[in-house]
């Protein structure tokens, strides 16, 4: 079966990447990237930021972003507490 990669991404995951895309896109903006080469400087640089943010992240919890658990993971479980709050509440 085929899957999207961000289905497989915790929430913290996919707000670094969100935060790595955004960044170097505002990057590129300002550099005008013309080249491979000036682009994958621009990516990396993107990259980074959201790699320090991720390292900052993991040094104040103790616990690392990168998990087994997934963002359906983490839906399903989200639900599942809606429906048993819904269902104690009736």
């Amino acid at each position: 079966k085929k899957e999207n990669l961000r289905d497989n991404m915790s929430t913290l995951e996919l707000v670094l990447n969100m935060l790595a895309e955004a960044t170097t896109t505002e990057i590129s903006k300002e550099k005008n990237p013309q080249s491979f080469s000036e682009n994958r400087s621009v990516a990396k640089e993107g990259g980074e930021v959201a790699g320090n943010a991720r390292k900052d992240i993991e040094e104040r919890t103790g616990k690392p972003v990168i998990t087994s658990k997934n963002a359906v993971d983490f839906s399903n479980l989200i639900s599942d507490v809606i429906e048993k709050d819904y269902d104690k509440n009736e």
